[in-house]
Parts: C-alpha cells; sequence; structure tokens
C-alpha cells in the first residue's frame, strides 16, 4: 500500500527512514512529500463510476471516482466563488452536493453512520451563543472521550450539513463523541471571531462534557482544512491562556501558513476543490490585512509550536495546501511535538468526507480514529 520512495514517520522519539519498493511507479515531486507516508488507492468502492472526460492538465493521475465527483461538481455551472459575495457563494451548491447527487445518479446508498444525532447550544461570549452538533457512538454507554471538530470552508462558506459525513464517521470510527462546532464565519465576523468561537467550543468541552456523556478528561481537536488549522490553533491558544491542552489534534489538510505561494499552489493552481483564487478570496474575506500582517494563528508554521500534544495530519496528494501541511510537520517536529502525517493519492482537497465513493477517504478515516483511540487510551 505505501508507495513513495524515501518517506519518514514522525515520532517522540524522531524520525525512521524507510525504503520503499516501487520507487518508479510514484513519487512526489515537492520537497516536503518526505514528510510523512504516501498512500495509494487500495482497492476501489463504487468502481463502476467512471468520469467521462479526460484527466485535467492540473491531475493527470487523479483517481476516476475522484474526478467524477468534479465533473458532477463542474455540471452545475457555477460562477467561480471569487466572483461572488459571500451570501451569492453559500446559494450555490458544493463539493457534498455533488456527491450525493452523484451517488443518487448511480443508486448507490451509503449506509448511516451508527451514531445518535443532538444540536444544542453553548456559550461563546458574544449572547448569542453557538450552535454545535454532537455525535454520540450507539456502541457503548460512556461517558465516552470528545472530539471537538471544525468543518471547511475557509471560514467563509459550508455548514454542519456539508461535513456530516466526516463528523459522524470520526464518531462511529472512533468511540468518540464529536461535537461539529458552527462557528461564525467571514465577512460577517472577520478574525479572530472564527478562532474565539472554536476556542469557546473547546474550553465548554472541558468542562461540561459530562452534559453530554462525555469524559471531560478526554478532549481532542480536529478538523479540515480552515477547521484544521482551528484544531491547532485551538491548541495553541489553550496552551498559551493555561487551558489544559487537547489529547490529541488532527488536523486534515489544514491551512498552515498565510500566503498563497509554494510549490503545490504553484503546481495545483487551478485545481478542484480549492485553487490559489479560492484560497486569496478567502484570506481577503477573513483576514482582511493577511499581505501586510502575519497572524500565528492563521499561518500556524510562524507559531511557536512548543508544548502542543501529539499531532496527526492528513493531506490529499493534488491540494495546494499539502506543501505546507508538510512544512507545519516539519516546525511541529522540529518544537518537540510527536507528529503523524500521512498523504493520499490520487484525490483532491475535500476527499476526507467521501467514504461512500474513495477508498482512499476509508483509510484516511481509519487513521485518524485509530490515532485518536490511541490518544484517549494512553
Amino acid at each position: 500500500m505505501l508507495h513513495a520512495g524515501t518517506v519518514r514517520r514522525l515520532s517522540a522519539q524522531g524520525a525512521r527512514l524507510f525504503a520503499l519498493l516501487f520507487l518508479s511507479t510514484f513519487l512526489l515531486s515537492c520537497e516536503d512529500e518526505v514528510i510523512g507516508d504516501i498512500f495509494d488507492k487500495d482497492g476501489g468502492k463504487a468502481e463502476n463510476i467512471q468520469p467521462n472526460g479526460p484527466n485535467p492538465e492540473w491531475a493527470p493521475d487523479i483517481d476516476p471516482q475522484m474526478l467524477a465527483v468534479i465533473e458532477q461538481f463542474q455540471s452545475y455551472d457555477i460562477v467561480p466563488y471569487p466572483m461572488l459575495t459571500a451570501d451569492q457563494a453559500r446559494e450555490e451548491p458544493t463539493f457534498h452536493d455533488a456527491l450525493v447527487d452523484l451517488l443518487r445518479e448511480n443508486d448507490i446508498s451509503p449506509e448511516p453512520a451508527k451514531v445518535s444525532v443532538k444540536h444544542m447550544t453553548i456559550p461563546n461570549g458574544t449572547g448569542q451563543g453557538l450552535l454545535v452538533r454532537t455525535y454520540t457512538p450507539r456502541s457503548g454507554t460512556g461517558p465516552f472521550p470528545v472530539v471537538v471538530y471544525y468543518h471547511g470552508g475557509g471560514w467563509v462558506l459550508t455548514d454542519l450539513d456539508t461535513y456530516e459525513p466526516s463528523a459522524s464517521a470520526l464518531a462511529e470510527r472512533s468511540g468518540a463523541i464529536v461535537v461539529s462546532v458552527a462557528y461564525r464565519q467571514a465577512p460577517e465576523h472577520v478574525f479572530p471571531a472564527a478562532h474565539e468561537d472554536a476556542y469557546a467550543a473547546y474550553k465548554w468541552a472541558r468542562e461540561h462534557a459530562s452534559q453530554i456523556n462525555g469524559n471531560p478528561g478526554k478532549v481532542a481537536t480536529a478538523g479540515e482544512s480552515a477547521g484544521g488549522n482551528l484544531a491547532v490553533a485551538v491548541a495553541l491558544m489553550a496552551r498559551d491562556r493555561g487551558m489544559q491542552l487537547p489529547d490529541h489534534i488532527v488536523s486534515i489538510y489544514p491551512i498552515a501558513d498565510g500566503d498563497v505561494e509554494s510549490p503545490t499552489y504553484e503546481q495545483y493552481e487551478n485545481a478542484l476543490f480549492l485553487n490559489k483564487a479560492l484560497m486569496r478570496w478567502f484570506f481577503n474575506l477573513y483576514v482582511p490585512d493577511w499581505q501586510t500582517q502575519t497572524r500565528p494563528l492563521i499561518s500556524l508554521i510562524e507559531a511557536d509550536l512548543s508544548g502542543l500534544p501529539a499531532t496527526t495530519i492528513i493531506n490529499a496528494e493534488i491540494d495546494p495546501l499539502r506543501h505546507e501541511g508538510g512544512v507545519l510537520a516539519e516546525r511541529m517536529m522540529d518544537a518537540g511535538v510527536p507528529v503523524e502525517r500521512r498523504v493520499y493519492e490520487g484525490v483532491t482537497h475535500e476527499f476526507f468526507g467521501m467514504d461512500a465513493l474513495l477508498e482512499q477517504a476509508v483509510a484516511a478515516q481509519k487513521f485518524a480514529a485509530m490515532e485518536l483511540r490511541d490518544a484517549f487510551n494512553e
């Protein structure tokens, strides 16, 4: 299953080098890809779903099922988000809609996660409160460990529904209650609003998890994209504010650099479901001064990362954020933080919640859940 030249697995003891077979088959071109393990597709789900057209220039080796989702998304004829207002963009279909429609058109009905779902409002210091959705495993009696989960969308787009497949899968696979957070979004609420909401949800879990049959002594953070940034940033905020640190961090294709210049930003400048123009739009809306100010909670690779808990980083091969995920892993290791990182071949940004279609998503979810279980059992 491993499929690269030389990789490093990061641990508390440091790096160990592995010489792997099949060097000629695939080798990522960017220097950061010596950090972590490279995983390709093992078997297939819904192999009968195939794309209609050729692979795009920006992804010559894309997984066929991944491309089928992208083609479905493109069939909606969406105006590029950076040409819209945030309100207009929020009315457009998402990658999740494309996945759901593609599965429906092929008569595939994903099995629902074995979790119980509830909604509640928790305090966030604004007087309005913060909506969260909890996913509790139906197996076991609790108290359960807790994972505070932050969805993606560049701090601007999407909602709890968009990322429900990810949150519910993490709950079922890890045996933990997942608290998915509807943090405030830009441009209505600029930095640091989303970060403060993310921290408020974590603080609430540490202090009140027993209200949802959770164990306040076992709380981790997790998230995707902008939420992957929040998962790490919350740990930094907890450290600096004297709050107990998360037991573990799962950061999935995180925004980790407050810039849009890197080898993979150039390589995947026109990619979907994230590209350079879209990331600039996100930054402009959430961090209006991003081009003149460096903010460690945004540009995590510039932060003091010392003292953070063990961290799992998951990246997609075909993603502008891949490079900074590798840099973040390096910086964390240099700061003494135990890190495990894996890069999944043939898939793009937003693949993690597509386990109904992609084996890479199944593998990534199982890996994240294993890391969480191990952390909670220490």
